[in-house]
């Protein structure tokens, strides 16, 4: 039996139909500023926020300021 391989299909920009890639962004977060490499439009400057992110490492962020 064949292992199957997925193959990971880019991130498309919607509005552009340019396709995303990795680039510093610079993110304000209740009242915190920070730079983070994200999936960004070379057009139009769309930032893509997976899921994961949003319910990870974001939520960790939000409680941690949260607390102080």
């Amino acid at each position: 039996m064949k292992e199957k391989v997925e193959q990971s299909l880019p991130w498309i920009c919607d509005k552009c139909k340019k396709e995303l890639a990795l680039n510093k962004v610079k993110v304000s977060y209740l009242g915190g500023n920070f730079e983070v490499e994200l999936m960004k439009c070379p057009e139009c400057g769309a930032v893509f926020i997976g899921e994961d992110l949003a319910l990870g490492k974001m939520l960790e962020v939000e409680k941690g300021l949260e607390d102080k």
